[in-house]
């Protein structure tokens, strides 16, 4: 059975630290099958929700307590050199793809290219003045070993859509995703980056399809949280207000920090894993039973003849009297 877990915090540091912490109860462990650790172990969420509300509050990225004489999962300067990957077309020599490419520098093609009319209008955005931003539609010149070619930036696109046609819009999701990723062998781990705004403040849902809990979650939130701020001040908003809710069915650990992990956490997985088993067994039907307020199992064991009800992790309020 699945076990779906939602952390909630205040800034980014806080659900790091939450959800490293987390994972040391609750994470299973696995053997990589295929991709770019296969052969290794991972401990993983089965599904993970973070909730972070005030995601620009004080320091982006985690710092350990000096006295574990540890390398902080990402370098205090790490973002200086991160953004460019995320906000930008820039793609280095030896790169399939960056996040910035896919999402500020995605090829136009078929359709899009052809002069609109009165049947592709209602298909495709027919205002001019989106085909006229040369933020959002991007053109590269040719070149002597180049074909010139038209890019779109769903950055701006996202921008100027929330500052030109209204906030109560669910189109907006800045897609990192394409079919053929299947047929990489390192498709991207995020895979797009939803928003809204709401309350006066845009929020960002991020979803990454695999992701590392150690260095990948801090660093990559960190920058998504510097790409919300500056949307949000290009659309006319407050900056500092916006939350950032991120999910994922992959987040992990990978083996080589598991020690690592537990150093900072103070407690084993193995630790973890002994206390839920000693606590929480009842041996008459092989039940596991978590701690429940006793103002609500009172009354319901008063109508149980034999005061056997408990309540179960995963079914809920039981009762063993009953045939």
């Amino acid at each position: 059975m699945q076990n779906p877990v939602y952390i909630k915090g205040t800034n980014l540091p806080d659900i790091w630290y939450q959800t490293l912490y987390k994972i040391i109860e609750v994470g299973r462990d696995f053997k990589i099958d295929k991709g770019s650790n296969a052969g290794q172990k991972r401990k993983e969420y089965d599904f993970v929700m973070v909730h972070a509300k005030c995601p620009g509050l004080g320091e982006l990225l985690p710092k350990l307590n000096p006295a574990l004489n540890l390398d902080d999962p990402c370098a205090q300067d790490f973002l200086d050199d991160y953004m460019p990957y995320l906000m930008t077309g820039e793609e280095k020599e030896g790169e399939s793809y960056t996040y910035g490419q896919r999402i500020c520098k995605s090829l136009l093609g078929g359709d899009f290219l052809k002069p609109i009319n009165l049947e592709t209008e209602k298909i495709i955005v027919a205002d001019q003045k989106v085909w006229m931003n040369k933020d959002i539609i991007v053109a590269e010149p040719s070149t002597d070993s180049t074909e010139g070619a038209f890019y779109l930036d769903q950055m701006e696109m996202m921008i100027w859509m929330y500052t030109n046609k209204g906030i109560r819009n669910n189109q907006m999701i800045m897609q990192v995703g394409q079919p053929t990723d299947m047929l990489l062998q390192d498709p991207p781990c995020l895979r797009h980056i939803d928003t809204r705004i709401q309350d006066d403040a845009l929020h960002f849902y991020p979803y990454f399809r695999s992701w590392d809990l150690w260095g990948g979650f801090p660093a990559n939130l960190a920058a998504i949280e510097l790409m919300r701020q500056y949307c949000a001040e290009q659309i006319g908003l407050d900056p500092t207000k916006g939350e950032i809710i991120a999910t994922s069915k992959g987040l992990h650990l990978y083996n080589y920090v598991w020690k690592i992990a537990e150093t900072v956490r103070g407690k084993t997985s193995e630790e973890f894993k002994s206390e839920m088993s000693e606590e929480g067994s009842c041996t008459s039907k092989g039940l596991l039973c978590t701690s429940v307020d006793s103002e609500i199992m009172e009354p319901i064991n008063k109508k149980c003849k034999k005061n056997q009800c408990i309540h179960h992790k995963d079914f809920g309020i039981k009762c063993l009297n009953k045939k």
